[in-house]
């Protein structure tokens, strides 16, 4: 069952992500870390189907997605460029698998941030991040998503780790499992995994090589 909302207001994060804010639909209901079909109301687009995943709380009044858009593929996001405030969205299915277990290491790349975004603004809410960590891979600091919001929640224990550059107060180069393993610690339990398939299988083969069991990673299952 899909439903037809209006964009309340649109803006960018970074040079290439965007911030939408719309209507919340009636009767909705997700958890954080949670995503759905979204597609645009207007001709040659209703079908057009992305995932996309709920930045907002589920209590809240209204529903926010933190979209990184691709113009040169001319698709979905190139498209949501052109929106503005009172242009429609579609709605469809709620669905994923990622949601808080209990405390550990989350580790993401690129837009593969937004469920744990989700994730510590509730936790946040119920003041209940306790000692979470924040692993965070980008290829510049440009492109880091709500860096501020980030550093308040966590601290110390927010760690950004840049492939293209080399900056002071910031790692160099990929997640690697000796980066995993000095950010965990003998009450480490859970490790929270999601970002573009290369990071993924790589960060998974660091993970089994440190002993982690699967049934302790918490990723989306396709």
């Amino acid at each position: 069952m899909s439903s037809i909302i209006k964009i309340k207001t649109i803006e960018h994060l970074t040079h290439d992500v965007l911030r939408i804010e719309a209507e919340k639909p009636s009767g909705l209901i997700y958890h954080s870390g949670q995503a759905a079909d979204v597609a645009i109301n207007k001709p040659n687009w209703e079908k057009e189907w992305r995932s996309f995943t709920f930045t907002s709380l589920p209590s809240d009044n209204h529903i926010e997605f933190t979209i990184k858009t691709y113009p040169s593929h001319k698709g979905v996001t190139n498209e949501l460029l052109s929106l503005q405030a009172g242009d429609e969205l579609i709605i469809g299915d709620v669905y994923g698998d990622i949601a808080y277990k209990g405390e550990g290491v989350f580790i993401a790349g690129g837009s593969g941030i937004t469920p744990f975004l989700a994730i510590l603004r509730s936790l946040e809410q119920h003041k209940n991040v306790g000692n979470n960590k924040l692993l965070f891979a980008n290829r510049k600091q440009e492109d880091i998503i709500h860096e501020d919001e980030f550093q308040a929640l966590l601290g110390s224990n927010f760690v950004n780790i840049l492939s293209d550059e080399n900056i002071e107060g910031y790692k160099h180069g990929f997640i690697t499992a000796d980066i995993i393993k000095s950010t965990s610690d003998n009450n480490t339990k859970f490790y929270y995994l999601c970002g573009p398939p290369p990071m993924m299988d790589a960060v998974g083969k660091s993970l089994s090589n440190l002993g982690i069991n699967e049934e302790n990673i918490v990723k989306e299952s396709f």
